[in-house]
């Protein structure tokens, strides 16, 4: 990892020096990854993104690129619209009553809230993994992995079974299930919960991973195997996670956007975020001035 920098290098300064904030300075460690302008081909485009839930909006003329093959940290204090933004990136948001969406979203140049695109096809491309672990608590351990094999007919039973310890094996959980498959996956712990999660929505064909605070519910050690995941998953797949930890966010992302009462004040390579951020509001956030 990269070295461990006390909030906010001083900006147009050479040296890594500490901004004081009203309590204490806090210590953020930043992988040194920056991403240049540019580089990487955008999976995701949200362009004059609006969204609303009855008569209140949550989401105000949001804007971004998300990258290929790249964490994408979204932070902000709760009630900022993260969750909302992130639930239309897979048309989620559209399952709640009342809720109303304005602009467009673009996933490999295609509008995904076109006339003729099936939502349910979209969200085999762009999965979600909630909060707290939602495996189907009696369903078997095997079974909760194959149940969107299934739902989009696969019936074979040796593809079956080689498309759940696949997954599995992505999900780095399969060295812990592998004789325990027929166990209720409810009957799992936290953190093993949470990686069966990822493991049934990489079973299907997955291209882009939504996280809504992963590791929220989970203990320290659990964190660290989820965070380690998602540094082997971003190999293959472009990830979102929606997270309260500005920590998390330094260590797993390569770039992170900053929202801040549903509209997005900052967006940029996590390393510059972290140390040089453009816009006053970020770097009060990120020193813990508010939030």
């Amino acid at each position: 990892m990269g070295p461990v920098i006390d909030e906010l290098a001083e900006k147009k300064g050479k040296g890594m020096e500490k901004v004081e904030t009203k309590d204490k300075t806090r210590k953020i460690e930043v992988a040194p990854r920056m991403v240049p302008p540019g580089e990487g081909r955008p999976k995701i485009k949200a362009q004059g993104v609006c969204a609303w839930f009855g008569a209140k909006q949550a989401l105000h003329d949001v804007s971004l690129a998300i990258h290929e093959k790249e964490v994408t940290a979204i932070i902000g204090p709760s009630g900022c619209g993260k969750s909302t933004l992130i639930r239309c990136f897979n048309r989620m948001h559209e399952t709640v009553p009342a809720s109303r969406f304005s602009g467009d979203i673009v996933l490999d140049g295609e509008n995904i809230f076109g006339p003729k695109i099936d939502p349910v096809a979209v969200r085999r491309r762009v999965g979600m993994v909630f909060q707290k672990p939602t495996p189907f608590p009696t369903l078997s351990i095997y079974d909760n992995v194959a149940v969107g094999l299934r739902l989009n007919g696969m019936r074979d039973k040796k593809r079956l079974d080689q498309a759940v310890e696949k997954s599995l094996r992505k999900a780095a959980l399969w060295e812990e299930v592998r004789d325990s498959l027929l166990k209720a996956g409810g009957a799992l712990s936290g953190g093993q919960q949470q990686r069966l999660c990822i493991a049934r929505a990489l079973a299907v064909d997955l291209e882009v991973l939504l996280m809504d605070e992963p590791c929220s519910a989970l203990d320290p050690i659990s964190t660290t195997k989820i965070e380690e995941l998602i540094h082997e998953l971003r190999q293959n797949y472009t990830i979102i996670i929606v997270t309260h930890n500005m920590q998390q966010a330094a260590r797993v992302s390569q770039r992170t956007a900053f929202m801040l009462n549903g509209k997005l004040i900052e967006y940029d390579a996590t390393d510059k975020m972290f140390t040089n951020p453009e816009n006053k509001l970020t770097e009060d956030y990120i020193t813990g001035r508010f939030g």
